[in-house]
Protein backbone atom coordinates (compact mmCIF):
# COMPACT_ATOMS: atom_id res chain seq x y z
CA UNK A 1 0.00 0.00 0.00
CA UNK A 2 1.00 3.52 -0.49
CA UNK A 3 -0.01 5.32 2.90
CA UNK A 4 -0.33 9.04 4.12
CA UNK A 5 0.94 9.65 7.27
CA UNK A 6 -0.47 12.54 8.70
CA UNK A 7 1.78 14.14 11.04
CA UNK A 8 3.38 17.71 11.66
CA UNK A 9 6.24 16.11 12.78
CA UNK A 10 8.18 12.82 11.12
CA UNK A 11 10.42 12.66 14.56
CA UNK A 12 7.93 11.96 17.05
CA UNK A 13 8.26 8.85 18.37
CA UNK A 14 5.15 7.65 17.26
CA UNK A 15 5.46 9.31 13.54
CA UNK A 16 8.57 7.59 13.13
CA UNK A 17 7.39 3.68 14.62
CA UNK A 18 4.70 3.94 12.56
CA UNK A 19 6.91 4.41 9.26
CA UNK A 20 9.34 1.89 10.62
CA UNK A 21 6.28 -1.05 11.08
CA UNK A 22 4.68 -0.09 7.72
CA UNK A 23 8.32 0.07 5.62
CA UNK A 24 9.01 -3.36 7.59
CA UNK A 25 5.67 -4.79 6.03
CA UNK A 26 6.10 -3.35 2.00
CA UNK A 27 4.86 -0.65 2.49
CA UNK A 28 5.20 3.12 1.26
CA UNK A 29 4.46 6.17 3.43
CA UNK A 30 4.77 9.53 2.90
CA UNK A 31 4.77 11.70 5.85
CA UNK A 32 2.48 14.92 5.10
CA UNK A 33 2.24 17.58 6.90
CA UNK A 34 -1.69 18.72 8.08
CA UNK A 35 -1.38 22.26 8.21
CA UNK A 36 0.46 22.32 4.51
CA UNK A 37 -2.52 20.41 2.95
CA UNK A 38 -5.03 22.78 0.94
CA UNK A 39 -8.16 21.65 -0.70
CA UNK A 40 -10.34 22.39 -4.26
CA UNK A 41 -13.44 21.04 -2.88
CA UNK A 42 -15.59 20.58 -6.07
CA UNK A 43 -18.47 18.14 -6.68
CA UNK A 44 -16.77 16.00 -9.32
CA UNK A 45 -13.22 15.75 -8.45
CA UNK A 46 -12.24 16.83 -5.42
CA UNK A 47 -8.68 17.33 -4.47
CA UNK A 48 -5.80 18.21 -1.79
CA UNK A 49 -2.59 20.25 -2.82
CA UNK A 50 0.49 20.26 -1.00
CA UNK A 51 3.41 22.60 -1.46
CA UNK A 52 2.55 23.65 -4.80
CA UNK A 53 1.33 20.31 -5.93
CA UNK A 54 -1.80 17.88 -6.25
CA UNK A 55 -1.44 14.88 -4.02
CA UNK A 56 -0.77 11.12 -5.37
CA UNK A 57 -3.00 8.57 -4.43
CA UNK A 58 -2.85 7.53 -1.59
CA UNK A 59 -4.22 3.26 -0.40
CA UNK A 60 -4.87 4.73 3.00
CA UNK A 61 -4.45 7.51 5.55
CA UNK A 62 -3.22 6.95 9.39
CA UNK A 63 -4.14 10.53 11.24
CA UNK A 64 -2.02 11.68 13.78
CA UNK A 65 -3.85 15.10 14.26
CA UNK A 66 -2.58 17.03 17.61
CA UNK A 67 -5.80 18.54 19.29
CA UNK A 68 -4.24 21.83 19.12
CA UNK A 69 -5.11 21.50 14.71
CA UNK A 70 -8.11 19.31 15.54
CA UNK A 71 -10.41 21.87 13.26
CA UNK A 72 -8.29 22.00 10.23
CA UNK A 73 -6.99 18.43 10.48
CA UNK A 74 -10.17 16.99 10.32
CA UNK A 75 -11.35 19.04 7.54
CA UNK A 76 -8.32 17.78 5.46
CA UNK A 77 -9.06 14.15 6.49
CA UNK A 78 -12.83 14.90 5.71
CA UNK A 79 -11.23 15.50 1.79
CA UNK A 80 -9.60 12.05 2.06
CA UNK A 81 -12.94 10.77 2.85
CA UNK A 82 -14.55 12.68 -0.20
CA UNK A 83 -11.78 10.71 -2.44
CA UNK A 84 -12.70 7.30 -1.31
CA UNK A 85 -9.35 6.68 0.41
CA UNK A 86 -9.52 4.80 3.41
CA UNK A 87 -8.89 6.49 6.93
CA UNK A 88 -8.01 4.69 9.95
CA UNK A 89 -9.73 6.75 12.06
CA UNK A 90 -12.34 9.04 10.75
CA UNK A 91 -13.19 12.85 10.54
CA UNK A 92 -16.14 12.08 12.76
CA UNK A 93 -14.84 9.88 15.11
CA UNK A 94 -11.84 11.97 15.98
CA UNK A 95 -14.19 15.29 16.52
CA UNK A 96 -16.57 12.92 18.56
CA UNK A 97 -13.61 12.08 20.87
CA UNK A 98 -11.81 15.14 21.22
CA UNK A 99 -15.31 17.34 22.47
CA UNK A 100 -15.17 15.82 26.24
CA UNK A 101 -18.44 16.75 26.80
CA UNK A 102 -20.17 15.16 23.48
CA UNK A 103 -17.70 12.27 24.34
CA UNK A 104 -19.25 11.51 27.68
CA UNK A 105 -22.84 11.68 26.19
CA UNK A 106 -22.74 9.14 23.07
CA UNK A 107 -20.90 6.73 26.11
CA UNK A 108 -23.74 7.47 28.92
CA UNK A 109 -26.29 6.85 25.80
CA UNK A 110 -24.66 3.59 25.72
CA UNK A 111 -24.54 2.49 29.34
CA UNK A 112 -21.02 2.50 29.95
CA UNK A 113 -19.79 3.45 33.08
CA UNK A 114 -18.54 7.28 33.86
CA UNK A 115 -17.75 9.44 36.31
CA UNK A 116 -20.40 11.33 37.72
CA UNK A 117 -20.02 14.24 35.61
CA UNK A 118 -22.05 17.89 35.72
CA UNK A 119 -21.87 21.27 33.30
CA UNK A 120 -23.52 24.21 34.15
CA UNK A 121 -23.08 27.81 32.07
CA UNK A 122 -24.51 30.00 34.76
CA UNK A 123 -22.16 31.00 38.20
CA UNK A 124 -26.06 31.23 40.26
CA UNK A 125 -25.85 26.88 39.35
CA UNK A 126 -22.30 26.51 41.12
CA UNK A 127 -23.87 25.26 44.49
CA UNK A 128 -25.82 22.71 42.77
CA UNK A 129 -23.90 21.42 40.20
CA UNK A 130 -21.16 20.51 43.29
CA UNK A 131 -23.83 19.14 45.07
CA UNK A 132 -24.51 16.55 41.53
CA UNK A 133 -20.98 15.67 42.09
CA UNK A 134 -21.42 14.12 45.65
CA UNK A 135 -19.42 17.44 46.27
CA UNK A 136 -15.71 17.84 47.58
CA UNK A 137 -13.40 16.93 46.47
CA UNK A 138 -14.02 17.01 43.17
CA UNK A 139 -12.27 17.53 39.52
CA UNK A 140 -12.61 20.44 37.45
CA UNK A 141 -11.60 20.12 33.97
CA UNK A 142 -11.28 22.85 30.66
CA UNK A 143 -12.85 20.76 27.62
CA UNK A 144 -10.48 21.68 25.83
CA UNK A 145 -6.93 20.60 27.99
CA UNK A 146 -5.07 18.10 26.54
CA UNK A 147 -2.17 16.03 28.26
CA UNK A 148 -3.61 16.71 32.31
CA UNK A 149 -3.88 20.90 31.32
CA UNK A 150 -6.73 22.16 33.12
CA UNK A 151 -7.21 20.05 35.23
CA UNK A 152 -7.66 20.67 38.75
CA UNK A 153 -8.27 18.74 41.94
CA UNK A 154 -10.80 21.13 44.52
CA UNK A 155 -10.43 19.30 47.93
CA UNK A 156 -12.98 21.43 49.70
CA UNK A 157 -16.64 22.89 48.87
CA UNK A 158 -15.36 26.65 49.10
CA UNK A 159 -11.70 25.21 46.41
CA UNK A 160 -14.52 24.23 44.09
CA UNK A 161 -16.97 26.74 44.09
CA UNK A 162 -13.69 29.60 43.85
CA UNK A 163 -12.18 27.84 40.60
CA UNK A 164 -15.36 27.50 38.97
CA UNK A 165 -16.40 30.99 39.48
CA UNK A 166 -12.97 31.98 37.68
CA UNK A 167 -13.00 29.51 35.01
CA UNK A 168 -16.68 30.96 34.26
CA UNK A 169 -15.27 34.15 34.64
CA UNK A 170 -12.60 33.69 31.76
CA UNK A 171 -15.91 32.09 29.50
CA UNK A 172 -13.72 28.78 29.40
CA UNK A 173 -15.86 25.88 29.22
CA UNK A 174 -15.59 23.54 31.80
CA UNK A 175 -17.21 19.80 33.15
CA UNK A 176 -17.07 18.99 37.02
CA UNK A 177 -16.28 15.30 37.68
CA UNK A 178 -17.20 13.30 41.26
CA UNK A 179 -13.08 12.12 42.37
CA UNK A 180 -12.39 8.17 42.53
CA UNK A 181 -10.78 8.06 45.62
CA UNK A 182 -10.30 4.43 45.33
CA UNK A 183 -8.71 5.02 42.41
CA UNK A 184 -5.45 5.95 44.21
CA UNK A 185 -4.35 8.26 41.65
CA UNK A 186 -3.64 5.70 39.09
CA UNK A 187 -5.25 4.60 35.63
CA UNK A 188 -5.36 1.93 33.05
CA UNK A 189 -4.61 2.74 29.49
CA UNK A 190 -5.99 0.44 27.08
CA UNK A 191 -4.95 0.28 23.51
CA UNK A 192 -7.57 -0.77 21.19
CA UNK A 193 -7.49 -1.61 17.93
CA UNK A 194 -10.71 -2.93 16.02
CA UNK A 195 -12.18 -5.12 17.99
CA UNK A 196 -9.51 -6.29 20.78
CA UNK A 197 -7.31 -4.91 23.33
CA UNK A 198 -4.35 -5.22 22.09
CA UNK A 199 -2.04 -3.98 25.59
CA UNK A 200 -3.17 -2.03 28.59
CA UNK A 201 -0.59 -0.43 30.92
CA UNK A 202 -1.60 1.31 34.45
CA UNK A 203 -0.12 4.66 35.27
CA UNK A 204 0.19 5.69 38.29
CA UNK A 205 0.42 9.51 39.47
CA UNK A 206 3.68 10.78 40.63
CA UNK A 207 4.01 11.37 44.64
CA UNK A 208 1.81 14.41 45.37
CA UNK A 209 0.10 14.55 42.37
CA UNK A 210 -3.60 13.25 41.17
CA UNK A 211 -3.17 13.35 37.65
CA UNK A 212 -1.22 9.96 36.23
CA UNK A 213 -0.45 11.24 32.47
CA UNK A 214 2.99 10.09 31.63
CA UNK A 215 3.68 13.75 30.53
CA UNK A 216 3.05 15.02 34.40
CA UNK A 217 5.85 12.35 35.89
CA UNK A 218 3.47 9.63 36.16
CA UNK A 219 5.08 6.05 36.14
CA UNK A 220 3.96 3.62 33.95
CA UNK A 221 3.99 -0.64 34.14
CA UNK A 222 2.37 -4.02 32.72
CA UNK A 223 -0.89 -4.95 33.69
CA UNK A 224 -3.30 -7.65 33.37
CA UNK A 225 -7.33 -6.04 32.72
CA UNK A 226 -10.40 -8.04 33.67
CA UNK A 227 -12.74 -9.10 31.32
CA UNK A 228 -15.24 -6.10 32.12
CA UNK A 229 -12.27 -3.67 31.60
CA UNK A 230 -11.52 -5.35 28.34
CA UNK A 231 -14.94 -4.83 27.06
CA UNK A 232 -15.76 -1.66 28.57
CA UNK A 233 -12.67 -0.42 26.41
CA UNK A 234 -13.64 -1.98 23.41
CA UNK A 235 -17.53 -0.35 23.88
CA UNK A 236 -15.87 2.83 23.99
CA UNK A 237 -13.89 2.54 21.82
CA UNK A 238 -16.76 1.31 19.00
CA UNK A 239 -19.53 3.92 20.51
CA UNK A 240 -16.98 7.03 19.16
CA UNK A 241 -16.62 4.97 16.05
CA UNK A 242 -12.11 4.48 16.16
CA UNK A 243 -10.44 1.57 15.03
CA UNK A 244 -7.36 2.75 16.93
CA UNK A 245 -7.89 4.51 20.49
CA UNK A 246 -6.39 4.78 24.05
CA UNK A 247 -9.26 4.65 26.20
CA UNK A 248 -8.16 5.99 29.52
CA UNK A 249 -10.20 3.59 32.78
CA UNK A 250 -10.39 4.13 36.34
CA UNK A 251 -11.20 1.48 38.69
CA UNK A 252 -14.04 2.60 40.93
CA UNK A 253 -16.04 0.70 43.82
CA UNK A 254 -18.96 -0.18 41.21
CA UNK A 255 -17.04 -0.83 38.15
CA UNK A 256 -14.49 0.60 36.01
CA UNK A 257 -15.09 3.84 34.93
CA UNK A 258 -14.24 5.72 31.18
CA UNK A 259 -12.34 8.89 31.81
CA UNK A 260 -11.21 9.65 28.47
CA UNK A 261 -11.07 7.91 24.69
CA UNK A 262 -8.35 9.78 23.08
CA UNK A 263 -8.13 8.85 19.37
CA UNK A 264 -4.38 9.41 18.49
CA UNK A 265 -2.81 7.66 21.55
CA UNK A 266 0.65 7.92 21.77
CA UNK A 267 2.57 4.95 21.48
CA UNK A 268 6.28 5.39 23.36
CA UNK A 269 4.32 4.51 26.52
CA UNK A 270 2.70 1.59 25.68
CA UNK A 271 5.12 0.06 23.69
CA UNK A 272 8.28 0.52 26.33
CA UNK A 273 5.99 -0.69 29.10
CA UNK A 274 4.11 -3.82 27.39
CA UNK A 275 7.31 -4.60 25.03
CA UNK A 276 4.80 -4.86 22.10
CA UNK A 277 4.83 -3.88 18.59
CA UNK A 278 1.79 -1.58 18.94
CA UNK A 279 2.70 0.13 15.68
CA UNK A 280 2.98 -3.02 13.65
CA UNK A 281 -0.39 -4.28 14.72
CA UNK A 282 -1.42 -0.86 13.74
CA UNK A 283 -0.37 -1.46 10.49
CA UNK A 284 -1.66 -5.14 9.78
CA UNK A 285 -4.84 -4.31 11.02
CA UNK A 286 -5.10 -1.37 8.46
CA UNK A 287 -3.73 -3.51 5.65
CA UNK A 288 -6.56 -6.31 6.26
CA UNK A 289 -9.58 -3.22 6.28
CA UNK A 290 -8.26 -0.99 3.78
CA UNK A 291 -9.94 -1.49 0.58
CA UNK A 292 -7.33 -2.27 -2.76
CA UNK A 293 -9.19 -0.05 -5.44
CA UNK A 294 -10.42 3.60 -4.98
CA UNK A 295 -13.78 3.23 -3.37
CA UNK A 296 -16.99 5.44 -2.83
CA UNK A 297 -17.12 8.46 -0.08
CA UNK A 298 -16.50 6.51 3.40
CA UNK A 299 -19.26 6.91 5.73
CA UNK A 300 -18.94 7.54 9.64
CA UNK A 301 -18.73 4.43 12.19
CA UNK A 302 -20.20 4.21 15.24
Amino acid sequence: MHIALLSRNRNLYSTRRLIEAAEQRGHSVRVVDTLRCYMNIASHQPSIHYRGEELEHFDAVIPRIGASVTFYGTAVLRQFEMMGTYVLNDSVGITRSRDKLRSLQLLSRKGLGLPITGFAHSPDDIPDLIKLVKGAPLVIKLLEGTQGIGVVLAETQQAAESVIQAFMGLSANIMVQEYIREAKGADLRCFVIGDKVVAAMKRQAAEGEFRSNLHRGGSASNIRITPEERSTAIRAARAMGLQVAGVDLLRSSHGPVIMEVNSSPGLQGIETTTEKDIAGLIIEHMARNAAPVKKAPTRPRG
